[in-house]
């Protein structure tokens, strides 16, 4: 590309200069390499795989990188790096880029997704979509069987409309009633308060039969839902671990796994083009309706409001699901 014709403008950027402290600062914008390509960003999703970084672990290193940690980015691509031939400037994308908490980031050429126009003025945080339909692929949920949910987050509630769309019976279970109350309308067929150990699994064991569930689905990322979601998953059936489990170990009942028989399942990917695909896939349940994830969205800040975004993801208050970061 000619570098003499880009634009001299800056970016602005998040930086977080230590624990829970943050600054928006001016940046030199980017410029995309061979292959690559500029996006400007119209928002970004946070993460709660952001929260440990932002705590300020003794590993991790500050400042971080301008715009450092958002890695849900979508907007339209203003610059195009030599050897693209396939996108152009004015393109709407979602991208798999880790620099997205800033008004523009640069990502590699197959590693962003065209967003159609009946997506056109929707929000679309590409990389967490993509995560729950790459989830849902794996897990194998079929019509007719019983899923359980652990954890009703952005994650759960995604995979609750997936799993009805599939035909299944989704028993939701989450510590929020709020989340109970969301997983219900989207279609789950029973929802269970996350309190007592004991009470959920004898709840669960009756409202199946005592045969417990085909899958079951654990969205947290902590200890305990995941030796409730082993519980709760039937003879042969499909423990399926989406949650991130960042704080350490884990140890496992293997008895009743090896008794029970269980596929276990660690839905995490690797593979950037698997992940793109998922994204692609996430575009084609939005747009044949398997997917809405719009009502999920429920917190919107601006970019100088990201520490705010970041400890709303972590409080989670009441009506809290989903925080985007909106430029404008």
């Amino acid at each position: 590309m000619n570098l003499a014709m880009l634009p001299t403008k800056q970016m602005q950027a998040a930086v977080v200069t230590g624990p829970g402290i943050l600054k928006v600062q001016s940046h030199p914008l980017p410029v995309p390499g061979p292959g690559q390509v500029r996006i400007r960003l119209e928002g970004c999703g946070v993460c709660a795989s952001n929260l440990t970084p932002w705590a300020g672990p003794e590993w991790m290193q500050f400042p971080t990188e301008p715009g450092g940690l958002g890695h849900e980015g979508w907007g339209s691509i203003d610059a195009v790096g030599e050897g693209v031939t396939e996108l152009i400037a004015g393109d709407r994308v979602a991208a798999l880029s880790y620099h997205s908490y800033a008004t523009h980031d640069v990502a590699e050429a197959d590693a962003v997704v065209k967003l159609p126009a009946e997506l056109a003025g929707l929000p679309f945080p590409g990389e967490p979509l993509g995560c729950a339909m790459n989830i849902f692929k794996r897990a194998q949920i079929s019509e007719g069987q019983t899923v359980a949910i652990v954890g009703i987050g952005f994650l759960g509630a995604l995979l609750t409309q997936l799993a009805v769309a599939a035909g299944a019976r989704v028993i939701a279970i989450s510590r929020r009633p709020y989340a109970l109350t969301l997983a219900a309308r989207l279609g789950a067929a029973e929802t269970v308060a996350m309190d007592d150990h004991w009470q959920i699994i004898e709840q669960v064991k009756a409202l199946t039969g005592g045969k417990f569930c085909d899958r079951v689905i654990e969205a947290v990322g902590k200890q305990w839902p995941l030796d409730l979601a082993a519980e709760l998953t039937g003879e042969r059936g499909r423990l399926i671990i989406a949650g991130y489990h960042q704080d350490g170990p884990r140890q496992v009942n293997m008895q009743m796994w090896n008794w029970r028989g269980l596929d276990v399942i660690n839905a995490h990917e690797r593979d950037p083009k698997i992940y793109i695909q998922g994204m692609r896939d996430a575009v084609a349940a939005i747009k044949d309706g398997r997917l809405d994830p719009t009502p999920l969205y429920t917190h919107s800040y601006a970019l100088s409001e990201l520490d705010t975004a970041l400890n709303a993801t972590r409080d989670r208050p009441d009506g809290f699901l989903k925080a985007l970061v909106i430029y404008p």
